[in-house]
């Protein structure tokens, strides 16, 4: 022993002190990992200690010494002579640390704690957890008779510590071994080197017609978890029982559509060959389980059958209805009128059920057009679409609305301060009119929409001019003018331009006509006053130059009654 442990031990001894143990909890490792024991639970040394011991419990029961460290040294000094030499050490918490843990560690690693006062030993047991290196199912069985007991597989788990157990299920619910449907042999072996254990079983299972797509699966439970290993569905034979008969389409079945059918018999391994009956027709087909109908019409609708083809007794239908539908379009392509013209449009249409109708003209939608008197306005691409559940048609015609150029405005602005005027001209016309001006310009604007043309130019007349703006397309041509007056002279002038002046005389003349006018009105009064007046002078009874007659009807007026 280390002589300051004898010297310690010597002195305890004089002082009649006894040596304490202390029951710590003991220590769960992984295999092939780093084991950490913990001295004391790992809690803190006392302040006057001296130095740690570590020693273990040979598989004699004889000890081993593994290392010994001092309190106020930071190196240990290893004791161990045997593989432990290479593998222990000591931390700052005066914890052993044991590398490469396998199942020879599962021992009882005491730790002695020697202070100034006391001695404390703390025994740990370690135990060393090993999870299975692989679960796998073997000798699987290809094929499951009905109501015949047939080995399923073996479910092996190997190298684990302690050994793993295994179970089985069946589309996830536990089976229980009764010794007739369900057969269940487990096994267990050692490894003598590691000590490991590999654990197998065998599931033997009578199946039924509905396992043919049951899941089987061993399950390995361990200390370190679990796992499941699952099995493809087996297959299970046994004779056919039923028949049917499917329309493999996704949608409703339309005119001119291929259409498959498919044959489908319940028993294990399947038929490979059936009777297709067509119309009245019967046909056979072998090593297949369909059959096609090319670009189908609506006269085949109608009930269709399968069968086995030895045995025509066990047969299936089905009900085949084929949608159609018709629509024809007048006018349709590319249609050219000319503005004004009168176009009739006919939309005829047949189907196997109701059809919505909708229109829309360029994309947009719209009601079903009427053209009574055609303007470029109505040009542009319309488009019918019929439509039901699975089949839609589409018919469509582009209008073309054609005229000559018409100049509509012919226009000029300047700008306030300005020394430029802008001349506008608009015109309609379909093609798009081709503009030609009398004078050089700069800035040209352009637009055309719907038949309507718009040219505004910018130009600086140095001299009073006529303007010209022309229009030609393949139809015809059109021309106005308009009269532009020098910029620089209205500049000069102190107000308005001869244009201006010319509206100043206008408006002279027109006040002189108005003044004439009410002249020649005033007049008109009086001489209907003056004539109503005279009238007035024959009621009253004063003579007055008149016929014979009208004296007499104012004698008789005036007579008393």
């Amino acid at each position: 022993m280390d002589p300051a442990a004898l010297l310690f031990l010597a002195l305890l001894s004089a002082a009649g002190t006894l040596l304490e143990v202390g029951a710590t909890e003991g220590v769960t490792a992984v295999y092939g990992a780093v084991i950490v024991v913990p001295c004391n639970g790992g809690a803190p040394a006392p302040e006057d200690l001296m130095f740690v011991k570590w020693k273990y419990e040979k598989d004699d029961g004889t000890p081993g010494d593994l290392l010994i460290k001092q309190a106020r040294s930071d190196q240990a000094t290893v004791q161990a002579t045997d593989d432990y030499a290479e593998r222990v050490s000591i931390d700052d918490k005066f914890s052993l640390l044991i590398t490469n843990a396998s199942l020879k560690d599962q021992k009882i690693f005491t730790c002695m704690m020697v202070s100034v006062s006391n001695l404390m030993e703390y025994p740990i047991p370690v135990v060393v957890y090993k999870k299975p290196s692989s679960v796998q199912i073997m000798d699987k069985s290809g094929v499951l008779q009905k109501n015949k007991t047939t080995t399923v597989g073996t479910c092996v788990v190997t190298d684990a510590n302690p050994a793993a157990t295994i179970t089985w299920t069946k589309n996830g619910k536990l089976l229980v071994a009764d010794g007739k449907a369900v057969v269940i042999n487990p096994s267990m072996k050692l490894d003598p080197a590691t000590g490991l254990s590999t654990t197998s079983s065998t599931l033997q299972y009578a199946s039924s017609k509905e396992d043919a797509v049951a899941v089987f699966a061993c399950v390995s439970t361990h200390k370190l978890g679990s796992q499941n290993t699952e099995l493809e569905p087996f297959p299970i034979h046994y004779p056919s029982e039923k028949v049917s008969l499917q329309i493999m389409s996704k949608g409703p079945i339309v005119e001119g559509d291929n259409v498959t059918l498919k044959c489908h018999a319940d028993g294990n391994p399947p038929p490979s060959s059936f009777n297709f009956h067509i119309k009245g027709q019967k046909l056979l087909v072998e090593n297949s389980d369909t059959y096609t109908l090319a670009a189908i019409s609506r006269e085949a609708g109608g009930e269709y059958k399968c069968s086995l083809a030895n045995n025509e007794k066990m047969e299936a239908s089905q009900n085949i209805v084929v949608s159609y539908m018709d629509l024809s379009l007048t006018p349709n392509g590319k249609v050219v009128k000319a503005v004004g013209d009168t176009l009739f449009v006919t939309m005829e249409k047949s189907a196997s059920g109701d059809a919505k109708v909708s229109w829309t003209k360029n994309g947009k939608p719209l009601k079903e057009p009427v053209f009574s008197k055609l303007t470029y306005a109505d040009a542009g691409l319309y488009i019918c679409e019929v439509s039901m559940t699975g089949l839609t048609r589409h018919q469509s015609f582009e209008l073309v609305v054609e005229g000559k150029p018409v100049i509509t405005s012919l226009t000029k602005h300047r700008a306030d301060d300005a020394n430029y005027k802008v001349l506008t001209c608009e015109a309609e016309g379909v093609p798009e009119p081709n503009f030609q001006w009398s004078i050089n310009s700069t800035n040209e604007e352009r637009s055309y929409t719907n038949g309507k043309a718009t040219r505004r130019i910018t130009v600086i007349p140095k001299v009073n001019l006529t303007v010209t703006c022309s229009v030609t397309n393949k139809l015809g041509e059109d021309i106005m003018t308009i009269n532009v007056s020098s910029v620089f002279k209205e500049e000069n002038e102190e107000k308005g331009s001869p244009e201006d002046s010319d509206d100043q005389a206008k408006l002279i003349v027109g006040v002189v006509v108005g003044l004439l006018i009410g002249a020649a009105l005033l007049g008109l009064i009086y001489w209907l006053y003056m004539k109503n007046a005279r009238q007035g002078s024959w009621k009253t009874g004063e003579k007055e130059v008149g016929t014979s007659e009208e004296s007499k009807k104012l004698e008789e007026n005036h007579h008393p009654v």
